[in-house]
């Protein structure tokens, strides 16, 4: 039994605390995982959203932004239309700018950079985490410190929020991210050489791909853009 108050039965609140924030029915001034990072369920984005179209060497990639940062990033499908309602989808009231104009073009060089099987760093890429709960930011602070060619298991970023038992959770954040390869979620997999999930297009082809270009040992099956 877990008694209230126990290690136990607080490791199970946490969990259950952090399930509800992600799935948006906790919406109280405190959530709990004060320790992983959570707080309050997530903040209004701010500012006007711009987006952007572009080509690379596999289809058509777009980014979004508003003046905090980036907002959302969507991998390269193969009609630009559909691109673009998947990007009016999630962001409605958008408008379409050119990313060379308010500074983005870094960005999308290095998108198209990976598509062409080159190394890329989005290290320094601006995100807006309005949209985002703490505890699902936290973990993406994690993703984007693993150097490209390195991986960590859901595991090890469960246990670096603090409790292991999250390995789940940390999945299903990952699931999440707004921005795929600028967060590089594609570097976290599963325990026991297995490569995990990956949301964006493509799925697990995708992520061995990437992770191929990076010269992670994980992606040393994966073929590289062609």
């Amino acid at each position: 039994m877990r008694w209230p108050g126990s290690p136990a039965w607080r490791k199970a609140y946490i969990r259950r605390r952090a399930k509800r924030a992600r799935d948006g029915r906790d919406r109280s001034p405190k959530t709990a995982i004060t320790t992983l990072g959570a707080g309050p369920w997530p903040r209004h984005i701010g500012g006007m959203i711009r987006y952007a179209i572009f080509d690379t060497a596999i289809g058509w990639a777009s980014i979004a932004w508003n003046d905090k940062g980036l907002v959302g990033v969507r991998l390269p499908g193969s009609d630009p239309e559909a691109t673009r309602r998947g990007v009016l989808k999630r962001f409605p009231d958008a408008a379409e700018r050119d990313p060379a104009a308010e500074g983005w073009t870094p960005v999308v060089d290095g998108v198209r950079a990976l598509m062409r099987g080159e190394k890329a760093d989005f290290a320094d890429v601006a995100l807006d985490l309005g949209r985002t709960s703490e505890f699902n930011a936290k973990v993406y602070e994690i993703a984007r410190a693993i150097p490209p060619g390195e991986t960590l298991t859901y595991g090890e970023v469960a246990d670096r929020l603090g409790d292991k038992l999250l390995a789940r959770d940390v999945g299903v954040a990952l699931g999440q991210n707004p921005w795929p390869i600028v967060v590089p979620c594609h570097r976290v997999t599963a325990a026991g050489g297995k490569l995990g999930g990956f949301s964006a297009p493509g799925g697990a082809r995708t992520k061995l791909k990437l992770l191929a270009i990076e010269g992670a040992a994980a992606g040393a099956q994966g073929e590289l853009f062609g």
